[in-house]
């Protein structure tokens, strides 16, 4: 160690997560989908970076066993039941999260129902559920951070895209279109909101077998899929909840309008 240099002190553990992370102390984060899969570990990954946590599903149980995990390891999490794609559940949900500290820092908007069909099987009432979860909700989240944020600390929304959204797979149409909606909301906010010291970006996951994507795809397609993956193995829950976790760190406080792919350079060379 160099004279001048101080010792790297370890960070508190919660759930298990322990290395050298962003701090996001005090941050008061807002997540949908957070439940399961990926927004259940981005909630308990950003909780022991020290966020408040806002955990929002439809599924009250799943809400109620992910703030539980993070308040019985020291985080701090508030629970929220109810359909974001409904502007009046996300705006009641979003004043009644920012009366904990006063104001809402960030959203990750995560939740999204995931199914597959060919064009022709497509029903009206799976379209309109996916496009209400995944589209619409972005709206009113936007609405909900202009609302609550502070206006000297800014703010941040994180929006979950999909390679898929810019490339054709078969039986994927209506998820393609969705994200394909996220990637380029995700750019118009930031255009419109930058000015006002709201930062605007999306993470791109690629093929992460969490046990809702297990539901649709076996273990045998995930493996086939590792094969032509550019790093030969499929994604973890935790490497999108870094990308994540750093979007919302100073360290990124001049990041705006980009769609981080996190997917094992599917994006870049397939």
């Amino acid at each position: 160690m160099a004279p001048n240099e101080k010792p790297i002190k370890p960070l508190r553990t919660i759930n298990g997560f322990q290395n050298m992370k962003p701090d996001l102390t005090d941050q008061y984060i807002l997540i949908t989908g957070a439940g399961r899969g990926l927004g259940r570990h981005a909630a308990l990954h950003l909780a022991s970076c020290g966020a408040i946590i806002g955990v929002a599903d439809i599924d009250s149980n799943n809400a109620e066993k992910v703030a539980g995990e993070i308040i019985s390891n020291g985080g701090k999490a508030k629970t929220y039941a109810g359909d974001m794609s409904a502007r009046a559940t996300f705006m009641a949900v979003a004043d009644d999260f920012a009366k904990l500290g006063g104001r809402i820092d960030a959203v990750i908007n995560n939740a999204m129902l995931l199914r597959y069909s060919p064009i022709e099987e497509v029903e009206e009432d799976t379209l309109d559920t996916m496009l209400n979860i995944g589209v619409k909700a972005l709206f009113w989240s936007a609405q909900a951070v202009l609302k609550h944020y502070d206006k000297e600390i800014g703010a941040t929304i994180i929006n979950l895209a999909s390679p898929v959204a810019t490339r054709g797979f078969p039986n994927t149409s209506v998820y393609s279109t969705v994200k394909g909606a996220v990637t380029v909301f995700t750019k118009s906010m930031a255009a419109e909101f930058g000015p006002q010291g709201i930062r605007v970006n999306a993470v791109s996951p690629g093929s992460v077998p969490t046990p809702g994507a297990l539901g649709l795809n076996s273990e045998e397609e995930y493996k086939k899929r590792a094969a032509w993956i550019p790093l030969r193995r499929n994604g973890r829950e935790e490497d999108n909840s870094h990308a994540i976790a750093f979007l919302l760190s100073k360290e990124a406080s001049f990041i705006n309008g980009e769609i981080i792919n996190v997917d094992g350079g599917v994006a870049a060379c397939n």
